[in-house]
């Protein structure tokens, strides 16, 4: 087996000048990049911290006592998040993602659900408004969040079992307190609830049917997720990836599968029914099955770096275009330059021409930077 290697020093790069165009695109809510595709999705990470320590996302080897997190200057504020969430809505972005690090430990981040939930499409409809979170801090949140306008909340959950559960986060938390937060964030009415489960080969594939017998039949819907080559301080490896197609199978030889139609354009979940009614689950091959033809995402870090990719090694840097004092028109323009100037396929090109982490400039950006 081969070694783990993780990096002593976490990377966050430093994003690209951005400069408002000569000539500003009005927005028309039909931006796309230079492969066709349209920006609907938008994914705002409001903390860099997070009070786990997930090997696959930010072990404890780096993310130590020592590790230097943004100082709360360097944070775009809720004021400019939602200013600038108000240009890319004009673009097109019909949904907006709050994640982190883990968003629950960013301070009010019920005022700044409050003011997001006030925007509106050009058509005059509301943003489909979710947050990503482990489910530490659900239980005593979750009524305050459905309160503030968030419509829905997704859940990492790695296993039912609790020795597993805890060997996972890295911080000891017991698995009893996140599932918790999920059926409080159910009786707040913060639905349909997805749940998250990164699968390791090796480490945490056997609770894949406990996790499906458990939530099957609840009108929750799990989602398995292949391991990913995020960012370089999780020693990721290909042979701890089990493939999506080996998931399905396991689960469907106990209670038989069918396939469904994605719900929507871009949608990253493969999407499968029980044959008896009783509920879905999806599962999410970026690994395995590329699914960047359609991906219309963009996402925006905790201080304000426009990403174009998962995998991508250097943003554009938002921030400093928003504290100069752009107008509004020039913070849209920039953004709608952005998008058309992407070409990012990571996925699709990983078996080709992977790009090399350990080279200057081009390690990736991680995980718990820009969210999932």
């Amino acid at each position: 087996m081969a070694e783990r290697v993780i990096p002593v020093i976490a990377h966050r790069p430093a994003g690209r000048p951005v400069r408002a165009p000569d000539h500003a695109l009005p927005a028309s809510g039909r931006v796309a990049d230079r492969l066709g595709r349209p920006l609907r999705d938008l994914r705002i990470s409001v903390t860099d911290r997070c009070n786990f320590r997930c090997s696959y996302c930010m072990p404890k080897e780096v993310f130590d006592k020592n590790y230097p997190y943004l100082p709360h200057a360097e944070l775009l504020s809720f004021e400019e998040i939602t200013r600038l969430a108000r240009q890319f809505v004009a673009h097109g972005v019909r949904k907006i993602r709050l994640t982190g690090g883990e968003p629950l430990l960013r301070k009010n981040i019920e005022v700044l659900i409050e003011q997001l939930a006030a925007l509106r499409t050009p058509e005059g409809a509301p943003l489909d408004l979710t947050l990503t979170t482990n489910g530490s801090l659900l239980a005593r949140k979750a009524r305050a969040l459905k309160e503030a306008g968030l419509q829905r909340v997704t859940v990492s959950l790695d296993g039912l079992d609790d020795a597993v559960f805890r060997r996972m986060n890295d911080v000891d938390f017991p698995v009893a307190e996140v599932l918790a937060g999920i059926d409080a964030a159910r009786e707040a009415g913060l639905g349909p609830i997805k749940v998250n489960m990164v699968v390791k080969r090796g480490t945490n594939d056997h609770e894949i049917l406990p996790m499906a017998r458990h939530f099957r039949g609840t009108g929750h819907v799990l989602r398995f997720i292949e391991y990913m080559d995020v960012g370089a301080t999780n020693g990721w490896r290909m042979d701890e990836v089990l493939p999506s197609a080996e998931v399905v199978r396991h689960i469907g030889a106990e209670m038989p599968l069918r396939a469904l139609d994605a719900s929507a354009a871009g949608e990253t979940a493969e999407r499968w029914s029980y044959a008896d009614g009783s509920g879905e689950i999806g599962v999410i091959s970026s690994v395995t099955q590329a699914f960047c033809g359609d991906c219309n995402r963009a996402r925006l870090s905790t201080e304000g770096q426009l990403y174009l990719c998962l995998f991508a090694s250097q943003g554009h840097d938002l921030r400093g275009l928003l504290r100069g004092g752009a107008s509004d028109e020039q913070l849209a323009g920039a953004i709608a330059h952005i998008w058309q100037g992407r070409s990012d396929r990571y996925s699709q090109l990983r078996g080709q021409q992977a790009p090399d982490a350990s080279a200057p400039g081009a390690r990736r950006v991680e995980m718990s930077y820009i969210g999932g």
